[in-house]
């Protein structure tokens, strides 16, 4: 699956700065990890958010993002936003930063 280089920029410039970033092809994307650990990745024209269960629950029920879902399986703690839920340059960062807050959680691998 091809992803949007654009917006694979976009996020590269909402995390300048970010301590312990890396960037790796997986779920037929790209992922942005802190500490090791994935925040976001570029799915196709949208994006794949990391926030934990509690909160992926709230968020698939009052924003326009759903719980991913991988081959047959939905991901608990995992959200798909579409890309027109990413219109704004505040939007996308909102986003990556539920990812980078939920991935600083966990511990550095």
């Amino acid at each position: 699956m091809a992803y949007d280089l654009v917006l694979a920029d976009e996020i590269r410039h909402a995390l300048a700065g970010e301590d312990g970033l890396s960037e790796k092809r997986m779920f037929g994307g790209l992922s942005f990890l802190v500490g090791g650990n994935l925040a976001v990745a570029v799915r196709g024209d949208g994006l794949l958010v990391r926030v934990g269960a509690d909160a992926a629950d709230e968020l698939a029920r009052t924003t326009a993002a759903s719980r991913a879902v991988m081959g047959a399986r939905t991901m608990a703690g995992w959200l798909d936003v579409p890309a027109d839920a990413l219109g704004s340059e505040a939007e996308l960062t909102a986003w990556v930063r539920r990812g980078v807050a939920w991935a600083r959680t966990l511990a550095a691998r």
